[in-house]
């Protein structure tokens, strides 16, 4: 079955390109638009996407804010992937502590839109993980500065193992590839992620590395 695919952003252009780019998968399916974050949960409700490609800035509601309301109010939630005209923007880093999945530029070449559909549908990876780090970098918590993040940390109790998951995963390694690092089988590796998860709260691999730069637990220059 195809991975499908709403669309939200305000210029109706840019819906069109990522329209003409995704449809031409045979694996991808769009199967909405929207013009505003605004509209983005009854649509997810009724079409049930896996992905939304969403704009970061939209005149009634941004993508941080429909981020937040889907993620709030929608049982089992697509992943989302905030969409930017720029890349060192303080927007974009909003949009993922309020739990966005990545974030991808409008003038990404169609092959980096295509890959990185498939890859917030598959989970198993972080999406740009160098950019996600400068992004913590300029406007993050990092040094162990926000001190939420930090008890949620102390509050996990990681294991040894546990722990070199999770600085891994900040590296933007697959599964197969911490695997291959750490020298065990993929399904341990697996129950290793699952657990960072599930100890720190965090919805994904996006959410579980920016609680470890705003913790402190790895820095993110």
């Amino acid at each position: 079955m195809p991975v499908t695919v709403l669309l939200v952003d305000d210029e109706p252009l840019v819906r069109a390109g990522l329209r003409a780019v995704l449809e031409a998968q045979h694996d991808l399916e769009v199967v909405g638009e929207a013009a505003d974050g605004a509209a983005v949960i009854p649509l997810v409700r009724q079409l049930r996407p896996e992905v939304v490609l969403m704009d970061v800035r939209m005149p009634l509601m941004d993508g941080i804010e429909a981020t937040r309301a889907v993620l709030r109010t929608v049982d089992r939630p697509p992943k989302i992937v905030v969409v930017t005209t720029f890349e060192n923007d303080e927007y974009v880093y909003e949009a993922l502590r309020a739990g966005a999945d990545g974030f991808l530029l409008k003038r990404a070449r169609p092959a980096e839109i295509v890959h990185a559909v498939r890859l917030v549908a598959e989970g198993e990876s972080l999406l740009f993980p160098a950019s996600v780090r400068q992004l913590a970098a300029e406007y993050g918590d990092g040094g162990g500065g926000n001190p939420a993040a930090r008890a949620v940390l102390e509050r996990a109790s990681l294991t040894e193992r546990e722990a070199e998951v999770l600085r891994l995963m900040t590296r933007g390694l697959s599964n197969a590839e911490i695997a291959e690092r750490l020298v065990v089988g993929t399904e341990t590796v697996k129950s290793h992620v699952s657990a960072v998860l599930a100890k720190l709260g965090a919805r994904d691999r996006t959410q579980a590395v920016i609680a470890a730069y705003e913790s402190g637990f790895v820095a993110p220059g």
